[in-house]
């Protein structure tokens, strides 16, 4: 599942390689208008694995979409809101790229999308990271967490952080103040002791821009 970011670490130093971030559960239903999305929001995949959203708004087609990691689904997992269970399918993954780790999610019209959950704001999609930002992150299961950045260490489109990310967190939007510039996707060694890492937006949006497919032209809420 992480195959390039194994075989840049164990080139670099012995260190155990980053468990994948997918927690596995049931949610909470709530009651209506409808399930307030945002980057950080905890989903449900394929009834089975839960994840975190990285960002939500909308393509240059108008389509209502959203990231996560790659690793938590396929072209075709169907969505749930983990806050809001009762209100059924919110969702399709429309596209998981396993090489970048990161996938698009196409939300259907029960979906309030939002540009703020817990303490993480997302005002646009910015640069990498770089040594020492203090970047923050907002996870499904360890909420909002910050720690010093290391940066795009080995060149392969990832940065490194100090931040404590667990399983579920797969997908938890990494910023800088405001801006969006990472997703979370692995940690190292030690959950919350080891380094994290996860994809640079700069790539994930190249790249979707590139394919021309759902997601292509994405700007957030």
């Amino acid at each position: 599942m992480f195959n390039k970011l194994a075989r840049v670490a164990q080139a670099a130093f012995a260190v155990a390689v980053g468990t994948a971030l997918l927690g596995t559960g049931a949610g909470v239903a709530h009651a209506d208008p409808g399930p307030v999305i945002g980057g950080g929001s905890g989903i449900i995949i394929d009834n089975q694995f839960e994840c975190t959203v990285t960002t939500i708004g909308h393509d240059a087609a108008g389509r209502l979409v959203g990231l996560t990691a790659g690793h938590c689904g396929e072209a075709g997992s169907k969505v749930w809101a983990e806050q809001d269970r009762g209100a059924g399918e919110i969702g399709t993954f429309a596209y998981s790229n396993h090489d970048l780790d990161y996938a698009v999610i196409e939300f259907n019209s029960k979906v309030v999308p939002v540009n703020r959950i817990g303490n993480v704001t997302i005002g646009a999609v910015g640069a990498p990271a770089q040594f020492p930002m203090i970047a923050c992150k907002e996870g499904r299961t360890t909420g909002n967490t910050c720690g010093i950045t290391w940066g795009d260490i080995f060149q392969t489109d990832e940065t490194w952080t100090q931040m404590c990310v667990v399983e579920g967190d797969s997908g938890a939007p990494v910023v800088i103040g405001n801006t969006l510039v990472a997703m979370v996707n692995a940690y190292l060694a030690v959950a919350c002791f080891g380094p994290e890492v996860g994809t640079n937006m700069s790539a994930i949006m190249a790249d979707m821009n590139n394919r021309g497919r759902t997601g292509a032209g994405y700007a957030p809420i």
